[in-house]
């Protein structure tokens, strides 16, 4: 839905102009909140210093997140590419057996109701230009509507999303590393954690048109699994490892 249509379906936020990408800025979000977070969890659990929980939560915010990105662009070129396939295949029967095709509209839209001399001339205004019987081809028989937004812009996105939001879990790190904070900047983190998963489960909930403390809820709860797993494993493994 762009932005004019959702004014018209009565939505008017600030959000419904960016409605395109939200979905994808919310993957991302979420993604790089948990899983920095969980990373910045077991290296406090494992008792490393500073430094190196900045050297593994960047790693693993450039790397994971890149990673990420090149996965959310490449499924949705392959979906591009299968809907291309599958609309050259359409033309191709249109163009070499249309009488086919034709049948295959005409049962479309029997099924649908229509019958007698209307159906006739549904088929007619359908079949009489190409693009739109191919149109009608891939939407109806083969149920493929074709994506508006770039593969390269979903996975852009995806990369941003991962980057701000899990920036988030490091940045009390990186700003203790360089001016010192006076207190112990794992719990503010999760303070500030916690923020951000409200803030991204807030977006998933206008995405998903669920009820907001639902989302919220859900990213939270997820989010401290994570690193409540993480935590642990860092804090067994030191005992292991180091005694």
């Amino acid at each position: 839905m762009d932005h004019k249509e959702a004014r018209l379906h009565g939505d008017t936020s600030f959000l419904s102009r960016y409605q395109a990408h939200l979905g994808e800025f919310v993957y991302g979000g979420i993604d790089g909140s948990v899983t920095t977070f969980a990373v910045v969890a077991g290296a406090v659990g494992a008792s490393l210093d500073s430094s190196v929980i900045l050297i593994l939560g960047f790693a693993n915010l450039l790397a994971d997140g890149f990673s990420m990105s090149v996965g959310a662009y490449l499924s949705a070129k392959s979906q591009h590419d299968n809907f291309e396939k599958h609309r050259r295949i359409e033309y191709w029967e249109v163009d070499n057996i249309p009488e086919t095709e034709r049948e295959e509209i005409r049962e479309i839209y029997r099924n649908k109701g229509f019958k007698g001399e209307l159906l006739e001339q549904v088929v007619d205004v359908i079949t009489a230009d190409r693009d739109r019987w191919v149109d009608v081809m891939m939407k109806e028989e083969l149920a493929m509507i074709k994506e508006e937004q770039s593969p390269l812009m979903i996975g852009a996105v995806t990369y941003l999303a991962f980057l701000v939001v899990g920036f988030v879990p490091l940045s009390l790190y990186l700003w203790d590393f360089a001016f010192g904070f006076g207190g112990d900047p794992f719990v503010a983190t999760c303070l500030f954690t916690a923020l951000a998963f409200i803030a991204i489960g807030w977006l998933k909930a206008y995405v998903t048109k669920t009820p907001h403390w639902k989302a919220i809820l859900e990213t939270l709860v997820l989010g401290l699994i994570a690193a409540g797993v993480a935590y642990l494993v860092g804090d067994v493994l030191e005992r292991i490892i180091v005694g």
